[in-house]
């Protein structure tokens, strides 16, 4: 099962008064119109689920974290500051959603950098998005997005806070009944969905996109293939086409807020919540409960 320690336990760290923004450290929601994160998307950021005051799989959210600073050569900060910090923003919160948000820092004109720039570092807390329950079972209507996401192995698996490609994806529907868009890299092969990992299941084989040289290494895709993995279940990373994906026994998709949501739905295609789906849900759900008893010991 999923290593329970991997929810940080904000019990027993100092808490202040409840405000939703600390800019380094300090209560306030502004930062210099030089910084690099507003001026070139020059940073990262992490989303993190709050449940019952703590962040869900904080350390794997720290770890990409640090491995997206080392990729962008930016300095990661302390992680018993953000672990303090985090701590004030999310005591006392049932369930929020909580924001890193790191830039290089603020800089002079221009694409170079200064080597001895500070980074900036912003944490919030934002209420959390209402996925129905119901939907975990039923699943959800998904598209196909025209927008294709570049290649790029420098830029791949991080979290960096170039959106542009997942802005104009998402503004290709207003459909209400559509609550996901997939993209595909420049090749053709299905990568993710604007605000998603996927997996298919193909011949009882769960089948997520390599990720090497598009999209984003999300924290929940790494806990479901740890999850299968403990329940004998085929893990395979490879290029999809849209055909083949369109051909699954079943899909779904996953981030760090909503966990585990069946595909019912792309384009005219339907798809079942089948036995590997369900398996995964409850074995996610399970593994939920032993993070929880175990963060509040």
């Amino acid at each position: 099962m999923v290593d329970n320690r991997e929810g940080f336990n904000w019990g027993s760290v100092l808490v202040f008064e409840q405000k939703n923004c600390l800019v380094n450290g300090e209560y306030q929601d502004t930062i210099s119109i030089m910084d690099r994160g507003l001026q070139y998307g020059d940073g990262l950021f992490e989303t993190i689920k709050v449940v019952q005051g703590r962040a869900e799989f904080w350390q794997r959210h720290i770890d990409r974290l640090q491995q997206g600073c080392s990729r962008l050569g930016i300095a990661m900060p302390d992680q018993v500051l953000l672990e303090a910090e985090a701590a004030t923003l999310c005591a006392d919160q049932d369930e929020a959603v909580l924001k890193i948000l790191l830039t290089r820092g603020s800089g002079g004109r221009g694409y170079r950098c200064s080597e001895d720039s500070t980074p900036n570092r912003i944490i919030s807390l934002s209420p959390m998005p209402d996925y129905r329950a119901q939907n975990l079972i039923q699943g959800m209507t998904v598209r196909l997005c025209q927008q294709r996401l570049s290649i790029n192995p420098t830029l791949a698996g991080i979290k960096h806070l170039n959106r542009l490609e997942q802005v104009l994806a998402r503004r290709e529907w207003d459909d209400a009944a559509v609550f996901e868009g997939l993209m595909q890299d420049m090749d053709g092969n299905v990568i993710e969905g604007v605000m998603s990992n996927l997996f298919m299941v193909d011949n009882g084989y769960l089948l997520t996109p390599d990720l090497s040289r598009a999209g984003v290494c999300g924290v929940m895709r790494s806990v479901i293939i740890d999850l299968a993995q403990t329940l004998n279940i085929k893990v395979l990373m490879q290029d999809i086409s849209q055909q083949q994906l369109l051909q699954a026994d079943e899909m779904f998709i996953c981030n760090s807020l909503m966990g585990i949501t069946p595909v019912q739905q792309i384009n005219e295609q339907r798809f079942a919540t089948g036995a590997v789906t369900r398996t995964l849900l409850t074995a996610l759900q399970e593994a939920d409960k032993e993070w929880a008893l175990c963060s509040n010991a």
